[in-house]
């Protein structure tokens, strides 16, 4: 297990709530997904010290943000994405990324949801193709 992995292990010990597991479970299912995601913390700093956990796979596949009321998971090229499930509900009017809010209770079709991961893994592969 890498560093990155210990502090998201952390980061989910800490919020110690319903975001913690809906974190938890979403991690597990990004690395369901794509067996050879790495994982990562960024944007570390004082207000936030264990950082960002974040998912790449040749580029940044999604993040996962912890808010008081939501569980935010940024696709980093969302827009490109395929989502006929429509799991997408946040940071649709921006460029680039999209985003999944979760808010307490809430959950995403886990199928679907894998399905969005790799299509993000195969994005980020075609994007340093070209």
């Amino acid at each position: 297990m890498t560093g990155a992995s210990q502090r998201i292990d952390e980061k989910i010990r800490q919020l110690g709530d319903w975001r913690g597991a809906a974190l938890a479970s979403l991690r597990r299912l990004i690395r369901e997904a794509d067996p050879d995601v790495m994982e990562e913390m960024k944007w570390v700093k004082p207000s936030n010290p264990l950082g960002v956990p974040t998912w790449s796979h040749a580029g940044i596949v999604c993040t996962g943000e912890t808010y008081k009321d939501k569980v935010k998971l940024t696709f980093a090229r969302g827009a490109s994405l395929p989502d006929p499930s429509r799991l997408f509900n946040s940071s649709l009017e921006g460029g680039t990324p999209r985003a999944i809010d979760i808010r307490e209770g809430g959950s995403v079709d886990a199928d679907a949801f894998k399905t969005l991961v790799k299509a993000a893994v195969a994005e980020n592969a075609a994007a340093k193709k070209r």
